[in-house]
C-alpha cells in the first residue's frame, strides 16, 4: 500500500469518526435543548451504550490528534472540540440548535 493510499484511508476513517460522533451527539442533543449555559455551552447527556462509543471515539481522536490535557476528561474535551470542527458542528454550523 502506497503512502497516498494510506493517507486516503486515514482521511476516510477520520471523516467517519467525526460523522459518527456528530450523529450520536445530534441524536441526544434534542433532549438537552434549552439547557445552554451563559456562554452557549450545552451539556449533552449520552446514555449507555452510546456513551461507550463516544468515549472510544474521543480516545481514538485524542491519540490521533495528539491532544493533551491535565486529565483524561480534558484530553477528551480537546479531542471533541477538534472532531466537532471537522464535522462542521461549530458555532457557524447549521446543525446547532436555534438555527
Amino acid at each position: 500500500m502506497s503512502a497516498s493510499e494510506r493517507f486516503e484511508r486515514a482521511a476516510v476513517l477520520g471523516v467517519a469518526v467525526a460523522e459518527e460522533t456528530r450523529r450520536l451527539l445530534r441524536l441526544h442533543l434534542a433532549e438537552a435543548e434549552g439547557e445552554a449555559a451563559g456562554d452557549g455551552t450545552v451539556l449533552v447527556d449520552v446514555p449507555y451504550p452510546d456513551a461507550a462509543v463516544v468515549t472510544a471515539l474521543l480516545d481514538v481522536a485524542a491519540e490521533c490528534f495528539g491532544e493533551q490535557g491535565d486529565s483524561v476528561e480534558e484530553t477528551r474535551q480537546a479531542a471533541l472540540e477538534t472532531l466537532l470542527k471537522l464535522a462542521d458542528f461549530h458555532e457557524e454550523s447549521q446543525l446547532r440548535p436555534g438555527r
